[in-house]
């Protein structure tokens, strides 16, 4: 039922159905004039036989955004392919068209790459600090990578270094979490040999940095007003 698939094989069956691979993912957008239209469309496409472990689905107020695939394979697999014909079909016997993009808006993703010198020292800090799980990557990805429970941000894999970057990183991450998470949060990260830079602007935000200087900042709503 997980058999690997190549790529050209999937973008040959989703495509005509306005479906697009992406990092390992079908995505597809569908057309709404409302939040409740949205929610509407999406009770059809979760109707769908089969839709357990390989849908997920967003709601937004001009767009449905459907994902396909299997998630203990992390990729897309034959049931996959399947699927997505049964849920165009479906939303197309209430009037809904699947599309690659709704007003301008493509389906898209991104992931985020972490230079080491050692993985195995840093990864545990990331797993902390973003509250990420091991399931099985993309195979576009390295082995190694964590990802979003619920699909919910991006990817974040481990790129080996042979010697040290001669300059300072120049972005970082920052992680919005409730106030009530945010003190365990940092504690996690700190526990997985993760360094606390500054808590100056706590509860703001708390500046943290993995062992070789990777900074990100665990932040919540208070203390900006």
């Amino acid at each position: 039922m997980t058999e690997p698939l190549t790529r050209q094989r999937i973008s040959d069956v989703v495509d005509p159905l306005g479906w697009r691979l992406i990092l390992g993912v079908a995505v597809t957008h569908v057309r709404v004039p409302s939040l409740a239209a949205a929610a509407e469309a999406a009770a059809v496409a979760v109707s769908t036989d089969g839709v357990d472990g390989h849908l997920t689905v967003d709601l937004h107020d001009d767009r449905l955004v459907l994902r396909v695939h299997t998630v203990d394979a992390g990729s897309v697999t034959e049931p996959d392919l399947e699927l997505t014909a049964r849920v165009s079909e479906a939303l197309a016997s209430h009037g809904l068209r699947t599309e690659p993009g709704v007003g301008g808006v493509a389906p898209q993703t991104f992931e985020i790459a972490v230079d080491a010198l050692d993985i195995a020292l840093i990864r545990p800090f990331w797993q902390a600090v973003t509250g990420y799980v091991d399931e099985p990557a993309p195979s576009d990805l390295p082995a190694g990578g964590l990802l979003d429970p619920l699909r919910r941000g991006p990817a974040i894999w481990f790129q080996q270094m042979d010697a040290p970057r001669p300059q300072r990183n120049r972005i970082h991450l920052d992680i919005d979490v409730p106030p009530e998470l945010a003190r365990p949060r940092v504690d996690a990260a700190i526990a997985a040999r993760g360094l606390l830079v500054s808590d100056a602007h706590a509860p703001a935000f708390w500046v943290l940095a993995d062992a070789e200087g990777n900074e990100v900042c665990v932040c919540t709503w208070q203390g900006r007003d």
